[in-house]
């Protein structure tokens, strides 16, 4: 009978549209062969997603959209074509097409709402360094305006991913989020070691497969900040906008992948750690190095009994790293050992080149005067913003010292208080749980924890791919947090006294 219903009420529309748009491909290809280069891919891809739209606008997956183009899709090197007075880059199409949608589902539908995060408080305080910060430093909003609008869109970004996973996903649906990161993370770092080889990065080419993206300057094209190259040895940057920002995410993914691999006892999560682990060699980053060590003692604090059956992995790991990116060993003993020593290095290095030395004259020029709430958030510009903004401040490659000067002691009190706050939370959920779900909770603490300690290293907020996926270990946190306390409410409705009536 299903059948014959089925025959009756003829083909679904979206397999309609498929067929249709497939016969409009083979159409183009028929009667415009050279045009059918650049229309056909996008009229598959239309089709293609007008046939699975059910599947598509599922919230799991359309947050698994938004991480494969964070990872995959190199921010600031691809824009998409517009007329409109900013770049249109594609992660800015998905996030606020998802916003629009997020928003109006809280207005249409009660099953879904702002949840809790358990981050409320640090998180508001930041919000109120960053608003007070701002109207107390008019003259400095004003100077670098366009800039600042930028900065906000991105930090509204943030914000919103922060609140968003909460209200949307399940604790089931953050597996398949890890699998995404994982998974997208993992080409990016076998990438990452072919580019070190060869001195090819696939992803300085995805016009070539996807046409209607439109690639704009590639990093390191008109100058070398000593990111290129170090050692005399390229510097893998894969899809993230320099080394330093790649061998940050591959550390903060790699906990994750450790996770998986515990609790689905599949290898290919195992292989993913590896790749993870020699992409960041790859980017011979020293902030990198200094955040898997983080990565490593907060998994240790958090489950040292089970860590230290691993310690016999040691030895073929440095062999494999020895043969995979042959000569990073060597150039990342000289890069954190320089000749002189490396203090010395940066505090003899002139202001804007070296953390040390651009720290005093900062602190004294930028903080002092404005101590309590800085001098404006992101009111503080050091690099090339177009021929309307000049530069006011040198260069940091330091988060904390930027949110320090920018936000003041209130807003770096802030800021740490998130990530302590955190970390203790997931420290606490991992307890909770002392089988394979409990490394979630731990994955997501060493990831945060090392965030944290590579902000002293390098500007953290002016790299997109790493930020993103800083808030959105904490919108994973907030859903971790919201069916805990979901579970509790559960528990305690349980057990309530039933009254006499």
């Amino acid at each position: 009978m299903q059948t014959l219903a089925a025959r009756r009420e003829g083909l679904p529309l979206s397999l309609k549209v498929a067929l249709g748009g497939f016969a409009a491909v083979a159409a183009v290809g028929l009667l415009a062969p050279q045009a059918s280069v650049k229309v056909g891919p996008l009229l598959f891809v239309l089709a293609a997603g007008i046939a699975a739209q059910r599947w598509l606008l599922r919230w799991r997956n359309l947050v698994v959209l938004i991480v494969l183009v964070i990872l995959l899709i190199p921010m600031r090197r691809y824009t998409l074509p517009s007329s409109l007075p900013f770049q249109l880059e594609p992660y800015r199409l998905i996030v606020g097409f998802i916003a629009l949608g997020w928003l109006g589902s809280i207005l249409t539908d009660r099953r879904i709402g702002v949840r809790r995060t358990g981050l409320e408080l640090p998180l508001g305080l930041f919000l109120f360094a960053m608003i007070a910060s701002m109207g107390l430093n008019p003259g400095r909003v004003s100077a670098v305006g366009s800039t600042l609008v930028k900065t906000l869109m991105f930090w509204a970004t943030y914000f919103l991913i922060v609140y968003l996973l909460p209200s949307v996903l399940r604790r089931i649906d953050v597996d398949l989020v890890c699998k995404a990161l994982v998974g997208a993370g993992a080409f990016v770092a076998f990438a990452a070691i072919v580019e070190s080889r060869t001195d090819y990065n696939v992803f300085d080419h995805l016009s070539k497969i996807m046409p209607f993206l439109r690639l704009g300057q590639l990093p390191f094209a008109t100058h070398d900040l000593t990111g290129e190259f170090r050692g005399g040895r390229p510097r893998a940057y894969a899809s993230a906008q320099h080394p330093i920002a790649l061998g940050a995410a591959m550390v903060m993914l790699l906990p994750l992948s450790v996770y998986l691999a515990k609790k689905t006892l599949q290898r290919r999560w195992w292989v993913a750690a590896v790749l993870l682990l020699l992409a960041l060699f790859a980017t011979v980053s020293r902030t990198g190095f200094l955040m898997l060590i983080i990565v490593l003692l907060i998994v240790c604090w958090l489950r040292f009994s089970e860590v230290k059956r691993y310690w016999p992995a040691i030895f073929p790991a440095v062999v494999l790293i020895h043969f995979a990116v042959p000569g990073t060993f060597g150039t990342m003993i000289d890069a954190f050992f320089p000749k002189g020593g490396l203090v010395a290095q940066q505090t003899n290095a002139n202001v804007g080149s070296g953390r040390i030395a651009t720290l005093k004259p900062v602190l004294r020029n930028e903080f002092d005067p404005n101590p309590l709430l800085g001098e404006g958030f992101a009111t503080r510009v050091s690099g090339d913003n177009g021929p309307d903004i000049k530069a006011n401040a040198p260069i940091l490659d330091d988060e904390w010292a930027g949110v320090l000067v920018q936000t003041g002691i209130i807003g770096a009190f802030a800021f740490g208080w998130l990530i302590v706050r955190a970390v203790r939370m997931l420290r606490r959920m991992s307890r909770k749980e002392p089988g394979p779900d409990g490394w979630l909770p731990v994955a997501l603490a060493a990831s945060i924890g090392a965030f944290g300690i590579g902000m002293f290293t390098f500007d953290v907020f002016s790299f997109i791919q790493v930020a993103f996926l800083f808030f959105l270990f904490l919108g994973i946190t907030g859903v971790l947090h919201r069916e805990e306390a979901d579970a509790q409410a559960g528990r305690e409705s349980a057990v309530a006294p039933i009254g006499i009536g």
